[in-house]
């Protein structure tokens, strides 16, 4: 099994998204690869390299064969599409939901079974939760691969999380920084934990932002779009 970075698990990540949401965009050059990588939702971590770090990086994923050039583009700008799963040149090959788990498991780190239900909604069909449970158990032991492993489950957690194994994953560090990010909302008293708790009007102002995020996502990749079709030309 191929051992990624996190930034080469990011543009993976996005090959497949984009291939499955947005086919027509796609293959994607490295200016669409950048909008992808650096969107603000549903990317965890958020990050925010430049253009040439990217294209850095698209470089190292070309050299272990897991992009390659589009030869056949009509476009003056490099177009790349990948080669990491279901593809003639490599044995990784993936069922429409399997495909989709690891897709959003290097886009958002690692998740609960609930949590990959709704976020792999545009790229694969689960009737219920325990559908994902049945595909994350399949992915624990594919053709002898062992690609995502099942956390322990945190405290005050209902369902543990899954984590891909194509990258390194530090579980002390994560489960210290959720600690960390609950003991800044709360106030010890006496011994006692008191966890605030978002009002209604927080939920909607996070919906609201959610939503503008997601437009501003949407904008940003048809800006990419017509800016590739102009240097076309």
């Amino acid at each position: 099994m191929i051992t990624l970075s996190a930034e080469q698990c990011r543009i993976i990540g996005v090959m497949l998204e984009k291939e499955t949401t947005t086919p027509e965009q796609y293959p994607l050059s490295v200016n669409a690869i950048t909008a992808g990588c650096n969107q603000k939702s549903n990317r965890e971590p958020v990050m925010s390299l430049s253009e040439q770090d990217w294209q850095n990086t698209v470089d190292e994923l070309v050299q272990m064969n897991q992009l390659m050039i589009d030869h056949k583009a009509s476009s003056r700008v490099n177009k790349y599409f990948h080669r990491f799963c279901n593809t003639e040149f490599g044995n990784l090959q993936f069922t429409a939901q399997q495909r989709a788990i690891i897709c959003v498991l290097f886009l958002r780190g690692p998740q609960t079974p609930g949590e990959l239900r709704t976020r792999t909604n545009r790229l694969a069909d689960f009737s219920d939760v325990n559908e994902v449970e049945v595909v994350l158990q399949q992915l624990q032991n594919l053709n002898n691969q062992t690609l995502v492993q099942k956390l322990e489950r945190e405290p005050g957690k209902r369902e543990s999380r899954y984590v891909q194994l194509f990258s390194c994953f530090d579980e002390n560090h994560s489960t210290a920084s959720n600690t960390s990010a609950l003991s800044g909302d709360a106030e010890h008293e006496n011994g006692s934990t008191n966890i605030s708790i978002p009002s209604e009007s927080e939920h909607l102002l996070t919906q609201r932002v959610n939503l503008l995020e997601r437009q501003v996502a949407t904008l940003t990749e048809q800006v990419a779009c017509l800016t590739e079709l102009l240097e076309g030309k």
